[in-house]
């Protein structure tokens, strides 16, 4: 223990265990050293959020480095700097007297300067016989030199936060506008769908984003935003797809009948089994296939599924796969139900589908009846798994606020 270097501070003021141990750390400071006072002090200006102090407080301490004749921090020409609380009020601005000891103990606690006070708690420096100083009481930088790393870290991690908050609230702002924008169109052009429901959903979204929001409030909200303005994307394009395949059956139907009668016969079946046969083939619903939502959505949507996972998690969509074909048997889903599911939606959107109905199992009487539901749906497009997940998940979000 370096005892020597601990000292506590002129009259009433009280010495708290932290600043002990801010002096037993800086008595720890490597020989040699060094660190720009200027670069430490910008990195404590960045982290003042972290450190728990004001911009007052930054300067005063901006002052106190002013006093101290060398850019460079290093031991061996001393850290202690003494000005008198009047010079300090000249460098800051002019700051009042009150005010400017209340920010300096605010700097003391924040553990970045030390007192070091004399005898009587007067500040001043005794020098030897040549001029230099031997020893000097008043305000010790060491605690910048010895955290320089530390506020250098910190200063880093509040950057990060700060351009994480932007991106994620522009991202936000981006796709709240095409929410909106895509939801009139749809209203105005007649587009098929839901589209007071989906708006009242767009609306309570927006009203779940605070009035100074943290990165922390707005990610849950960017992430079912996104979900909501693909589900949106996915029925325009269901609708546009359905618009243009009517358009296509009217001008194959003229061209039908504006062509030349005499061939007519050539292009009969030669059989009622074969004209059956086409029959048939023309009248199987087309649909497009159904996007699939990003995995960490559908985890979130469907915690449940992570149970069943290879070693009881779920990370990648082989995992997710998995798991599925362990739920599908656990519910009672026939196999055939699953590879019809698998055939129509794809494996992955198969996977989610089953992920939802183990999210849903207590609501749900017959689980291979109610795959094979969504099966025949998703055959007529008319089934998209985004309602199913945007549900979940708000259900997901009720539970936990009533939790807590």
């Amino acid at each position: 223990m370096q005892v020597g270097n601990v000292t506590t501070p002129f009259g009433r003021r009280p010495i708290s265990l932290a600043q002990i141990k801010g002096q037993m750390r800086t008595a720890e400071i490597r020989p040699g050293k060094t660190a720009d006072k200027w670069k430490v002090f910008r990195d404590a200006c960045e982290a003042r959020a972290v450190l728990g102090i004001q911009d007052r407080a930054l300067a005063v301490l901006d002052a106190l480095l002013t006093f101290y004749p060398d850019n460079e921090l290093r031991e061996e020409r001393g850290l202690v700097v003494f000005p008198s609380n009047d010079q300090l009020s000249v460098r800051a601005h002019g700051i009042a007297g009150t005010t400017l000891r209340r920010h300096l103990a605010a700097l003391v606690e924040a553990g970045l300067i030390q007192r070091k006070d004399s005898a009587n708690g007067k500040r001043y420096a005794r020098k030897d016989d040549a001029g230099a100083i031997e020893e000097a009481f008043g305000f010790s930088l060491a605690p910048l030199l010895a955290r320089a790393e530390e506020l250098a870290q910190a200063a880093q991690q509040v950057a990060a936060e700060r351009k994480r908050f932007r991106i994620t609230k522009e991202a936000l702002s981006i796709c709240r506008r095409d929410v909106r924008k895509l939801i009139s169109a749809a209203m105005e052009e007649g587009a098929a769908g839901d589209w007071g429901r989906i708006e009242e959903y767009f609306l309570e979204l927006t009203r779940r984003i605070p009035r100074s929001p943290k990165t922390a409030d707005m990610e849950p909200v960017l992430d079912e935003m996104q979900m909501l303005r693909e589900e949106i994307i996915n029925r325009l394009e269901t609708h546009q797809d359905s618009e243009n395949m009517t358009s296509n059956a009217v001008q194959n139907e003229r061209h039908i009948q504006n062509s030349n009668t005499e061939s007519s016969n050539e292009l009969e079946p030669s059989s009622r089994n074969e004209q059956g046969a086409k029959s048939n083939e023309t009248s199987r619903p087309t649909s497009e296939p159904i996007k699939a939502f990003p995995l960490g959505m559908v985890l979130k949507a469907c915690p449940e599924i992570n149970d069943y996972g290879p070693g009881g998690a779920v990370g990648s969509w082989r995992d997710l796969m998995s798991a599925a074909v362990v739920v599908r048997s656990m519910l009672g889903v026939s196999p055939s139900a699953y590879q019809d599911a698998c055939e129509v939606m794809g494996e992955q959107n198969a996977a989610v589908a089953v992920a939802c109905i183990l999210g849903r199992a207590g609501h749900i009487n017959s689980a291979g009846g109610y795959l094979r539901d969504l099966t025949r749906k998703a055959a007529r497009g008319e089934f998209s798994l985004g309602p199913m997940l945007m549900a979940l998940m708000r259900a997901n979000q009720g539970a936990g606020r009533k939790v807590g």
